[in-house]
């Protein structure tokens, strides 16, 4: 019997959400994330992506791309919250769900297993449709034999569509990607590939074992060689809430070459960044552990002053244990970089800014009025708003004194624009989930 795993990712997710809820925004270029010099974008909409903007990109690169975008602060309480209605939904229509991060998550229904495409069509469709009608967000779909054609096959699916990959159809489908689209293969691991002449997925597959293992560490290398041809039986199944995320590899000949090791101590550390990125989270404290050709362990952890994804910054530190812990000319025969302390929200790099250091982003800030300096805004852009009689709405701009509020939600469309005084007695700071209104959704592009 045909297995058939579906993968739901859910279309820019942030951006959308901030397209719903706001209507005005629905068809313009939107960056979520911390406007400051250390901010970075957590989610571009279609129409910024289209000027080069992607997530995990610097904001200040970001905003010289697409200067025509409005910037928006992440409201993560909204974001988890129609996630979770979103699982609701898949929760119902199978019993075997694995969700991967807030936006996306693996299927495997019973009533498919031997179906014909046909009927994976139908029910990925069914599906789509419902999640748009209930919860007012667009997703694709892609399903296959198991959770790399799945999610190979809704990313080739995106925006907003639905891509059923059948079994007579996988092995055309790998050979003709580029090796970067195999789940495990980041920026270090796609250059060391490439300098063997190996650019494609069928490449890959047609390699030695040996010489995959050799390259990229026997764990790694095995996965991706089996992945590479298609055979991939890891079972759907719920997991638990990480205390830590990590990779390591064990090499098949020890290393002393400082050089390959800070290049291996980095790859690892991209390995681990990825899961860390999947699971939306940020790390605080960055290990390094390394085993020599006696079989010792060291185990080595630098705490940062606050959590980040940044992978830089993680990067670094892992290197600076590394260089700290392994004496020169050590044969090493392991390392590992793991990332734990994680926090659900980012508070500098990826989100904030410095006067968000203390706080998730979707909170408001407080006024701090240091001595001879002006107090913090009250409003910034993107804040939500509550009017005594206009009801909900959000800040588009404030200074000199003013805050300009745009009053809509999902349900009303687009929304007159209201000039006040920063100290109006009538605004007050609303929550993030009143910007969804008070009625079902309604059918609206995002």
């Amino acid at each position: 019997m045909n297995r058939w795993v579906v993968h739901l990712d859910m279309d820019a997710f942030f951006a959308s959400v901030e397209q719903f809820t706001r209507p005005t925004l629905r068809d313009r270029a939107v960056l979520v994330g911390g406007p400051g010099p250390r901010g970075t974008v957590a989610g571009a909409s279609y129409q910024a992506r289209e000027y080069g903007t992607r997530s995990a990109m610097p904001m200040s690169e970001a905003r010289r791309r697409c200067p025509v975008a409005v910037v928006l602060p992440p409201r993560f309480r909204l974001y988890r919250s129609l996630s979770s209605q979103v699982f609701e939904i898949m929760g119902e229509v199978s019993d075997r769900m694995e969700r991967v991060s807030i936006d996306e998550a693996f299927l495997e229904p019973d009533e498919l297993a031997g179906s014909d495409a046909e009927t994976v069509h139908e029910f990925a469709s069914r599906l789509r449709a419902r999640v748009r009608r209930e919860v007012g967000v667009n997703a694709s779909i892609g399903a296959g034999s198991g959770k790399q054609l799945a999610k190979i096959a809704s990313e080739l699916a995106k925006p907003n569509g639905t891509m059923i990959v059948a079994p007579e159809r996988e092995p055309e489908l790998l050979a003709e990607l580029p090796v970067r689209k195999l789940w495990g293969i980041g920026p270090i691991a796609e250059s060391k590939l490439h300098r063997i002449g190996v650019n494609t997925v069928d490449e890959l597959a047609a390699l030695h074992l040996g010489d995959i293992v050799s390259l990229l560490g026997q764990a790694h290398g095995e996965e991706l060689h089996r992945l590479a041809r298609g055979i991939d039986d890891r079972p759907v199944a719920e997991r638990g809430q990480a205390k830590q995320v990590s990779a390591e590899t064990t090499f098949d000949t020890d290393i002393t070459d400082p050089v390959r090791l800070a290049s291996e101590v980095a790859s690892m550390a991209e390995a681990a960044h990825r899961r860390l990125v999947s699971s939306r989270r940020a790390a605080r404290t960055v290990t390094v552990k390394v085993r020599d050709s006696a079989f010792t362990t060291i185990s080595r952890s630098e705490t940062l002053p606050m959590a980040t994804s940044e992978p830089g910054a993680l990067t670094a530190a892992a290197r600076r244990l590394t260089s700290t812990t392994v004496p020169p000319g050590t044969p090493v025969r392991l390392v590992g970089v793991s990332y734990s302390g994680l926090a659900t929200f980012e508070q500098v790099s990826l989100f904030g800014s410095p006067a968000d250091e203390q706080r998730p982003a979707e909170e408001p800030s407080e006024e701090i009025e240091s001595p001879g300096e002006q107090p913090e805004p009250p409003w910034r852009a993107g804040d939500d708003v509550d009017h005594l009689e206009l009801g909900h709405g959000w800040v588009q701009g404030a200074g000199h004194g003013r805050v300009t509020v745009r009053f809509e939600t999902a349900t009303t469309g687009r929304g007159p624009a209201r000039t006040f005084d920063v100290n109006d007695p009538s605004l007050s700071r609303a929550d993030p989930l009143d910007s969804l209104g008070t009625t079902p959704a309604v059918e609206s592009g995002t």
